[in-house]
C-alpha cells in the first residue's frame, strides 16, 4: 500500500498537466458554429446556429449590431443555455447541437435589406476555445424579396461580396508553416533573426523570447523593431506583428573564438479571427565566426561548467539554512540521534538520503528540460503552479504530522519522515526523506542557484542534468559530513525520553507547512479548493486512522483502509480542475501590475522602474517583501528616486512573466531588476537588504 502511495506521489509531482492537442484536427469556426440568418417579417430576424459536435457557444458573448439599414432594434432574445461551470468564465449558460436567437426591432420605409454584425464566442471539448469572432451578414427584408445568406459559401456574402474576416479563416497552417523562424551571423558581435508569419496570423512581440546555447557566447537584449498595437481577446492590448520582421541580436562574448551555436527561441502566436497556439520552441543551428569584441559586462557572461557546478553545489549547502527545508532537516537529525553513535548505521544513513535528495533532483531537473523542449517555459518551482501539486503537498504534510503525532506508526522506529513508506526502518526511510527535502526546498531559491539553473536551462541536457546533481549534493552534503567524519556525528545529542517529545514537536511544523500550502492553494484556484482540499486531509486522517487499527485485523480490513486513502485523493484531482478566481487586488498598494506595453512606456518616459517579479509559493520572494520591500523604508526610497514601483506575478503559469525571466537569464522568483532613467537595467541579488535596495535606486535616479 505504501509503495502505492509513492508511486501516485510522483506521478502527481511529475506529471505535466498541459494537453496536447492537434490544431489540424479543429474545425474552421465557420463549420464549427455555421451561421445563417433570415427575416421572417419586416420586424423580426432570426439567427441561427447550427454547432457541430463536440463544440459549443457561450450564451453571454452573444450579441448583434445592426450596421446599416435602419433598423430600431430590441434587445437579443436567447433561449435558456445549458447551465456550466467555465475555466474562463466561471458560472456560464452553454448551447450544443444549435440555437436559434431573435432580433426583433421596427424597419425603416423602403429599407430592403439590413447589414448585420454579429459576435459570438464557442470552444471545442478538446480544450481549445476560438477568439470572440465577428461575422458580418446582409439580411433581406421580405418586402424587398428574398433571404439573406446561405450557409457554406465559403466566406461569399451573396449579397454584400466576399466578407475578409471570415475568408481569412479556413483550416489552421500547421505550426511550422504558420510561424517561420530563421537565423543568420550578421556580424561575429550581432545574429540577425527573421519572424515570419504566413498571411492572416501574427507573432506576439512580448511573448516571444530568445537565447542562445554557445560555449562562452549569451544572447543580449533583441531590438525589436516597432510592432502594431493589437487589442487581443486573450491578452489585451499586445503588440504583435503581422507582416515578416528582422530582429538583430546582440552576442556578448567572452572570447573571439569561432564555436558553434544553437538558437532557441520560443514564441507564441495567432491565426487572424481563428485559433490560438500554444507556445512553440524553434531551434536554428550556425556556426559562430571568429573575431567580434569581448563584453565587458560581467553579469551578462555566461559561467564555465565548473563555475556553474561550483554555484550549484554552493546553491543546494545554503538551501539547508532556507525556512522551507528546515523541518524535514529537524527531521533527519532527530534520525542520526537515534542511532545512538553506530558509525556504520549514520553512513548509510546519509548514503540513502543523498541517494533520494539526487534522484529527485534529476527527476525535476528532466521533467523541466522535457516540458521547456516541449515548447513549455518553465523555471525553478515549476511544479508549485499547479494547483493539485499543492494539494497533494498539503497531503502528505498532514500525513507525516499524523505520524509524527503517534496517531498513525508506519514502522518500528522514525528513521525521518520517509520511515512512513516502509513497515520496517533502513534504507527506504532515509531515501524518502530525502525526496521529501527537494520536494519542500521548492519554493525557496538560494544565492548562486539562479546562475547555475540558467546555465543548466541553456546548456544540453547532459549538462544540464550534471547542474541539477550539483544542486542535490551541496543540500545533501551536511548529512554526508555527518555520516563520514565521525567527530561530526559525535557532537549529535545522545538517545534518550526526549526524542519523543521532540518527535511529537516535530507534528507541528508539519501541520504549518500544511496550512502554508492551503494558503497558497488559495490564492490559485479560491475557497473552493481549500474545502475540497481539507475534506481530503479528513479523509486521510480516516483512511490512516483505520489502517493503524487494521494492523493486526487481516487483509479485508487494511483493503477497507486502502479504499479510504485512494478516495481521500480524489480532491487533489479535482483541484486541478477548477478554474482561477478573479485576482481583484494582484499587487500590492502603490504598486502597478507588470505589463511589458506598460514598462517599455515608462522607459520611453524617462522612469526609473523597479520590478518585482514574485509568486505567493516563494518563500523567498516573501521574506524579501516581509524584511525590506513592505517597509517605509522601501517606500521612502522609490518616493526619492522618483520610481514605478511594477509586480508581476508568477503565482500561475504566465508566459508573459515566463518571458521576462527569461529575457534576464532568469530561471525562477524571486527576480528584482531596477530600470534607471537612461542605460541598461540592473539585476538585483536573490536576497534583499535595505541597503542595497537604496543603493540601486540611488543609481538609477541620477
Amino acid at each position: 500500500m505504501t509503495r502505492w502511495l509513492t508511486a501516485l506521489l510522483a506521478l502527481l509531482l511529475l506529471a505535466p498537466t498541459a494537453r496536447a492537442v492537434d490544431e489540424a484536427d479543429l474545425l474552421p469556426i465557420d463549420e464549427a458554429f455555421a451561421l445563417t440568418a433570415k427575416a421572417t417579417e419586416r420586424g423580426r430576424i432570426e439567427l441561427h446556429w447550427r454547432i457541430a459536435e463536440g463544440y459549443y457557444l457561450y450564451r453571454h458573448r452573444m450579441g448583434v449590431e445592426v450596421v446599416s439599414g435602419g433598423f430600431k432594434v430590441n434587445p437579443l432574445e436567447l433561449p435558456d443555455g445549458i447551465a456550466y461551470t467555465d475555466e474562463f468564465f466561471g458560472d456560464v449558460e452553454t448551447y450544443r447541437d444549435e440555437v436559434t436567437a431573435v432580433l426583433t426591432g421596427a424597419a425603416a420605409d423602403g429599407v430592403p435589406s439590413l447589414e448585420l454584425k454579429v459576435k459570438y464566442q464557442g470552444c471545442a471539448d478538446v480544450g481549445i476555445c476560438y477568439p470572440p469572432h465577428t461575422k458580418t451578414l446582409r439580411v433581406a427584408l421580405p418586402a424587398a424579396a428574398g433571404a439573406a445568406l446561405l450557409p457554406g459559401t465559403g466566406g461569399i456574402d451573396l449579397l454584400g461580396g466576399t466578407n475578409p474576416a471570415i475568408a481569412a479563416g479556413g483550416l489552421p497552417l500547421p505550426e511550422a508553416q504558420a510561424f517561420r523562424v530563421e537565423a543568420i551571423v550578421d556580424t561575429p558581435d550581432q545574429l540577425l533573426l527573421r519572424f515570419t508569419p504566413a498571411p492572416g496570423y501574427y507573432v506576439y512581440r512580448d511573448r516571444t523570447s530568445v537565447r542562445l546555447q554557445a560555449e562562452g557566447i549569451v544572447a543580449g537584449t533583441p531590438r525589436w523593431p516597432p510592432a502594431q498595437a493589437h487589442a487581443d481577446e486573450y491578452f489585451g492590448d499586445v503588440q504583435v506583428y503581422f507582416e515578416p520582421v528582422d530582429v538583430p541580436l546582440p552576442l556578448l562574448r567572452q572570447h573571439t573564438r569561432a564555436v558553434p551555436a544553437t538558437v532557441v527561441v520560443e514564441l507564441q502566436g495567432c491565426q487572424t479571427d481563428g485559433i490560438c497556439y500554444p507556445p512553440m520552441t524553434r531551434e536554428v543551428v550556425l556556426e559562430l565566426p571568429e573575431g567580434g569584441t569581448i563584453a565587458t559586462a560581467p553579469t551578462k557572461a555566461a559561467p564555465t561548467l565548473w563555475l556553474a557546478l561550483l554555484l550549484a553545489l554552493g546553491g543546494g549547502l545554503i538551501l539547508n539554512l532556507m525556512p522551507c527545508v528546515l523541518p524535514v532537516l529537524s527531521l533527519k537529525a532527530l534520525s542520526l540521534a537515534q542511532g545512538g553513535g553506530d558509525h556504520r548505521k549514520a553512513r548509510s544513513q546519509a548514503l540513502w538520503y543523498t541517494a533520494g535528495v539526487l534522484a529527485s533532483f534529476a527527476a525535476v531537473g528532466a521533467a523541466a528540460l522535457a516540458l521547456r523542449q516541449a515548447g513549455l517555459a518553465l523555471g525553478w518551482g515549476f511544479q508549485l503552479q499547479q494547483p493539485g501539486v499543492i494539494a497533494a503537498l498539503a497531503l502528505v504534510m498532514v500525513a507525516i504530522g499524523l505520524s509524527l503525532s503517534g496517531v498513525v506508526s508506519f514502522g518500528a522506529s522514525l528513521a525521518g519522515a520517509g520511515q512512513s513508506l516502509t513497515e520496517k526502518s533502513g534504507p527506504a526511510g532515509d531515501f524518502f526523506t530525502g525526496v521529501l527535502a527537494v520536494v519542500v526546498a521548492s519554493p525557496c531559491t538560494a544565492p548562486f542557484m539562479g546562475t547555475a539553473l540558467a546555465f543548466a536551462f541553456a546548456a544540453s541536457p547532459a549538462v544540464a542534468i550534471g547542474v541539477f546533481l550539483a544542486l542535490g549534493l551541496g543540500l545533501a552534503l551536511p548529512f554526508l559530513l555527518i555520516g563520514f567524519v565521525p567527530a561530526l556525528a559525535a557532537r549529535l545529542p545522545r538517545p534518550g525520553a526526549w526524542m519523543e517529545t521532540f518527535k511529537h514537536l516535530m507534528a507541528f511544523p508539519m501541520y504549518l507547512t500544511a496550512v502554508w500550502l492551503l494558503w497558497v492553494l488559495a490564492k490559485q484556484r479560491g475557497a473552493d479548493a481549500i474545502g475540497l482540499a481539507l475534506v481530503g486531509a479528513v479523509g486521510l486522517g480516516l483512511g490512516l486512522w483505520l489502517w493503524e487499527k487494521a494492523r493486526f485485523r487481516g487483509a479485508l480490513a487494511k483493503a477497507l483502509a486502502v479504499l479510504v486513502i485512494a478516495a481521500s485523493l480524489w480532491p487533489v484531482l479535482v483541484v486541478q480542475r477548477l478554474p482561477a478566481p478573479a485576482r481583484a487586488e494582484s499587487v500590492k498598494e502603490g504598486a502597478v501590475e507588470y505589463s511589458a506595453e506598460r514598462l517599455e512606456q515608462l522607459r520611453r518616459d524617462g522612469r526609473v522602474v523597479f520590478v518585482n517579479m514574485t509568486a505567493d509559493w516563494c518563500v523567498s520572494c516573501k521574506a524579501n517583501e516581509r524584511t525590506v520591500l513592505g517597509r517605509q523604508g522601501f517606500r521612502d526610497a522609490l518616493e526619492r528616486a522618483g520610481a514605478v514601483y511594477m509586480v508581476g506575478d508568477w503565482t500561475d503559469v504566465d508566459p508573459a512573466i515566463t518571458a521576462f525571466l527569461e529575457s534576464h537569464q532568469a530561471v525562477g522568483v524571486p527576480l528584482y531588476v531596477v530600470y534607471p532613467k537612461s542605460g541598461e537595467p540592473r539585476v538585483l541579488p536573490i536576497l534583499l537588504t535595505q541597503a542595497i535596495v537604496d543603493e540601486a535606486l540611488a543609481e538609477a535616479s541620477r
